[in-house]
């Protein structure tokens, strides 16, 4: 009995040790590390809001993950940012800021992101340059995630239509 238990712990301890934890970027120290890494990631930016319930079901249920956060920390720069930051935020020469809109503004660089479908959460992929791969609006759990982060992260979007890829891998 007392050897199941040791067996048991050991196995348990070395299932949390192979989980990354998520280390967070904010845009600028990702575009930072984009222009200072010798071999740039792609990047993906999760677009929240402190009041979105599917952002923070997302962030538990999705990106702690183990499987997810092992392949996203290998595989991209993440980046959080809230669709109604109040900071300015500064990229290729122009200032994007806040806008105060009803009840509750939104981030012009946000509303760039999302091509202007304010939903939360909406989940953004780009490539080593910054370049749009795709927005993916909507709460997402992690084997469906994953198959779209690999989708981008490992260049399958180049060769084939996402539908082909989606029923190929089934």
């Amino acid at each position: 009995m007392i050897k199941n238990i040791f067996i048991f712990c050991i196995l348990l301890y070395s299932l949390t040790m192979n989980a990354q934890k998520v280390n967070w970027l904010s845009w600028e120290k990702a575009i930072e590390l984009s222009k200072t890494d010798k071999e740039p990631k792609k990047m993906f930016i999760d677009v929240y809001t402190d009041w979105c319930g599917w952002c923070k079901k997302m962030d538990t249920d999705t990106f702690q993950n183990p499987k997810v956060s092992a392949y996203m920390v290998k595989n991209y720069y993440m980046v959080k940012l809230d669709g109604e930051r109040k900071e300015p935020l500064e990229y290729k020469g122009k200032t994007y800021k806040y806008v105060a809109s009803g009840r509750r503004g939104y981030h012009e660089f946000a509303a760039a992101l999302m091509q202007g479908r304010m939903s939360y959460p909406t989940t953004i992929f780009l490539d080593e340059k910054q370049q749009m791969l795709s927005p993916v609006p909507g709460y997402q759990k992690p084997e469906p995630f994953l198959k779209i982060a690999k989708y981008f992260g490992e260049n399958i979007h180049k060769t084939k239509k996402w539908a082909e890829y989606d029923s190929s891998s089934e």
